[in-house]
């Protein structure tokens, strides 16, 4: 029997704990539903996974936080001690789980207190990742990986060594942990990575390699926080957005100021980031459409407001390779703090072609909810009433 996939339940990324904290304050009574979905074909059929998924959920559910990992999260000065008591008692249910096949389909299912299935997304999407390439793992894609790896190395050294005039530095993050060819793959990338580039590479979003490696986690928002608020019933649609970034200021008080662009569109967003959020959030997050357009409409909206962009920072982490992050360093970095975060491109190039999967958010309280997003094919809602309605109380256009 090969030994579990995941192993600690640090093994995920930081912001499910800080989506979790807020929403266990303030909205611990929402009922959630979480869905998993393969975007691409696979090399076989994810239905071949089930059994095997089914005994990785078992041995999920067995975990809880140890001793030593309570006290780095309480380490984070942002985490809250009744948030850690909470973590000390908690547990994964696999109750709230059901895995099932249709046809070649696997099919996973999350459903139940919102405070107790959030954090399953990164753990199963892992697994499955994990599971799946287990069959396509050969000494020729591992030696294949590291030559990858080693060329991306190199051109960050290279990139490094140049005299650089802009006035930011170039930050660069591992966001690789949801579609990794394996644990032990990216913790071999991120510590050649830190040992490579200790002045560039800056941390990761997962938690276990942060506390292990010495690293800084790096997280702040997903989707599935500002989703939430668009079926509690508390306020009016329009004003879900603002209603979560006000609820985010208040649990954090001006740490995690990176917020997420891309719920309903950067201009939508932009609508709602009036000089009250620009002041009190550190920057921005993009993750869909051009990131050049959106970047330059987030320094015209910071002009706009007068607000000075050199004190503010960019976040790209829409499927980044290192040439993307370098072109993009190039374009903004005489004017806007920058910030990198590359995901499958690190944690998952090595030949097979990584899975496009995600575990998202489709209901919250009975509800559709759904993300409107600035790039083709990202939009997960089967429902079609709420996805007219969500475009319509925004004016956006199909």
């Amino acid at each position: 029997m090969s030994t579990p996939v995941i192993t600690s339940l640090l093994d995920t990324d930081l912001y499910k704990f800080t989506m979790w904290q807020a929403l266990l304050h303030r909205h611990p009574q929402t009922q959630a539903e979480y869905r998993f979905v393969c975007r691409n074909q696979p090399g076989y059929p994810l239905a071949e996974l089930k059994a095997d998924v089914e005994r990785e959920l078992q041995a999920l559910c067995s975990l809880s936080f140890r001793a030593d990992e309570l006290a780095y999260v309480k380490g984070l000065r942002f985490i809250k001690s009744d948030f850690v008591d909470f973590l000390r008692i908690f547990r994964f249910q696999r109750d709230f789980v059901e895995v099932t096949t249709d046809g070649a389909q696997l099919n996973i299912v999350a459903r139940g207190p919102q405070v107790h299935v959030m954090g399953f997304e990164i753990p199963i999407l892992a697994i499955v990742n994990e599971l799946y390439f287990r069959r396509l793992d050969t000494p020729e894609v591992r030696a294949e990986g590291q030559r990858r790896l080693n060329a991306k190395i190199a051109t960050l050294q290279a990139f490094a060594a140049e005299p650089l005039p802009q006035r930011h530095p170039f930050d660069l993050f591992d966001f690789g942990l949801r579609r990794r060819f394996s644990g032990a793959w990216q913790r071999e990338v991120v510590t050649r990575l830190r040992d490579a580039l200790p002045q560039h590479f800056k941390g990761s979003s997962n938690v276990l390699l942060a506390k292990e490696l010495g690293l800084v986690p790096i997280g702040t928002m997903a989707h599935e926080y500002l989703q939430t608020y668009q079926a509690l019933g508390t306020v009016r649609l329009r004003d879900h957005q603002k209603a979560a970034l006000e609820d985010w200021v208040q649990e954090y008080r001006g740490d995690l100021g990176t917020a997420l662009t891309d719920v309903v569109g950067m201009d939508a967003f932009l609508a709602d980031f009036d000089l009250y959020f620009a002041k009190l959030f550190d920057g921005l997050r993009h993750d869909s459409g051009d990131p050049v357009a959106w970047g330059e409409k987030a320094l015209a909206h910071y002009a706009r407001l007068r607000i000075d962009p050199h004190t503010k920072r960019l976040v790209f982490s829409d499927g980044l390779t290192v040439t993307k992050a370098i072109e993009l360093y190039r374009h903004f970095a005489d004017r806007v703090q920058l910030g990198f975060g590359i995901g499958t491109h690190l944690s998952n190039d090595l030949g097979p072609t990584p899975l496009n999967i995600v575990m998202k958010l489709t209901h919250a309280n009975g509800q559709p909810v759904a993300k409107l997003s600035d790039s083709p094919g990202k939009t997960l809602c089967d429902d079609e009433t709420f996805l007219a309605y969500l475009r319509q109380v925004f004016g956006i256009k199909p």
